[in-house]
């Protein structure tokens, strides 16, 4: 959900910061801690050195009582000393506990400090070593103080650094994590508006979604829902025009082929019977025609164009074969077909099949419509592209109409010739499949109709072959 990953983004990282702040504001509160109370114990070390003293080549600490107390007494931590000579093999009399050395480091020079970290009776301290000059004659060692305190004051001071420094920035990312929950939610409701308008659609509404305030990164997308809801509207208002239009064709021809045979169940007389059966023969070739063609349109819409298989094709080639089946149903009209060719091989990408289909409709328009004894002609030209032309002599398409011929069962008033008005609605949904324009033209002698299929996806021309 966009909700959570946009919260996982924002507020994972935050509490990433939190703790690494936590961590590093730990580290500097303890630092600081340290540092203040080292100061303090060393302050300790050397008062305790201010009253050591050597009598007798022995070391003696003369610390009074009230002193020792100010100086050895804490409410918090327990404090050690202990004094002895450099080599650590005599301790003064009354010089505290043996504090463990300071891993065999020895201060070197007068009064050299060394702080580090030591156990004492299983606890951990901080100590410091403190090298002096006793008050003796010359040549006499050196001393060295040690003064160990226990962590418990440290500890307090760094954990009470670190609450001053972290509760406030605590309560810092919950309010930028509540201001962070309140504008994602915010910042999504424009897209849970549209989710309930799109979830609330009925299956029939096909209008546009109209969502108020929708963000500009947004728009977009239900601009595209809109578009696609365009198109969809438009593809279901053609196929249920078509399912009506084709149910309409169908119920024609079925109920007169129900008639005709009622008609010969009821008749004894065998020429009337084989003049009816003959009947049904005519209908029954015109129901297949016409099932054939609504077969054809349906493969031919342009949700099939991605099946489509295109190759390198010759325009004359292919014309000329289609024009050649033709000519038997030509001469059954007394109809002149003839054939122009281009005087080079005019190449395109295209499917065979699909373009046989094509001319095969245009020819069957032609010769259908064409008058008795009259003229067929296909011709092939490559410029300015690659063209296949059908010209009839027959009645002129008159103006108003040429526009409409291409539509789904349109036949023109007046044509006593059978048809389903599917023909040129065929030829031009595949003439869109090969990228190609098909239109009616103009005839510069006034008489006939000429359609005209100029493709786009050429091959260029090679030279014919004898």
């Amino acid at each position: 959900m966009l909700r959570k990953q946009l919260l996982g983004w924002l507020l994972v990282p935050l509490a990433l910061l939190l703790s690494a702040d936590a961590y590093i504001s730990y580290r500097v509160a303890h630092g600081f801690a340290r540092a203040a109370y080292d100061r303090s114990l060393i302050e300790v070390a050397h008062e305790i050195a201010l009253h050591v003293r050597v009598a007798g080549g022995k070391l003696e600490l003369e610390l009074p009582e009230p002193a020792r107390r100010v100086l050895l007494s804490d409410p918090s931590d327990r404090i050690y000393f202990s004094i002895l000579q450099e080599d650590g093999s005599t301790a003064a009399p009354d010089a505290g506990d043996a504090l463990p050395s300071p891993n065999g480091i020895v201060a070197k020079g007068p009064r050299a400090e060394v702080l580090y970290d030591a156990v004492m009776e299983g606890e951990p301290v901080r100590a410091v070593q403190l090298r002096i000059e006793a008050n003796a004659p010359a040549g006499r060692p050196a001393a060295l103080v040690r003064v160990a305190e226990t962590e418990a004051k440290r500890k307090e001071l760094a954990r009470e650094i670190l609450l001053s420094v972290v509760i406030p920035q605590v309560l810092l990312i919950l309010i930028a994590g509540s201001i962070v929950w309140v504008g994602v939610s915010h910042g999504l409701s424009p897209l849970m508006r549209l989710q309930r308008a799109v979830a609330s659609r009925s299956p029939y509404d096909r209008s546009p979604v109209a969502v108020s305030e929708v963000p500009g990164e947004v728009r977009p997308l239900l601009d595209s829902i809109n578009d696609l809801l365009v198109r969809l509207d438009r593809a279901m208002t053609l196929q249920s025009r078509f399912v009506a239009d084709a149910a309409h064709q169908l119920k024609t021809p079925v109920a007169a082929l129900q008639a005709q045979i009622e008609l010969a169940l009821r008749g004894d007389d065998p020429a009337q019977l084989r003049a009816s059966i003959e009947v049904l023969q005519a209908g029954l070739d015109r129901l297949s025609r016409l099932v054939s063609q609504l077969l054809s349109l349906a493969r031919n819409e342009p949700e099939g164009a991605a099946s489509v298989h295109m190759e390198a094709l010759d325009l004359n080639a292919v014309a000329l074969d289609v024009a050649s089946r033709w000519v038997p149903e030509a001469l059954k009209y007394s109809i002149d077909l003839g054939f122009e060719g281009a005087a080079q091989a005019v190449m395109i990408e295209g499917d065979a099949e699909r373009l046989r289909e094509l001319f095969d409709n245009l020819l069957d328009n032609a010769i259908r419509y064409s008058r008795e004894h009259g003229r067929v002609t296909v011709r092939v030209g490559a410029e300015p592209d690659p063209w296949v032309s059908v010209h009839d002599d027959g009645p002129s398409i008159p103006p108003p109409e040429r526009s409409r011929v291409f539509e789904r069962f349109h036949r023109l008033l007046g044509t006593s010739r059978d048809g389903s008005g599917l023909g040129l609605a065929i030829a031009r949904e595949i003439a869109r499949i090969h990228d190609a324009e098909i239109d009616l033209a103009d005839d510069t002698d006034g008489i006939g109709n000429t359609f005209r299929v100029v493709f786009r996806r050429a091959r260029g021309v090679a030279p014919l072959h004898s």
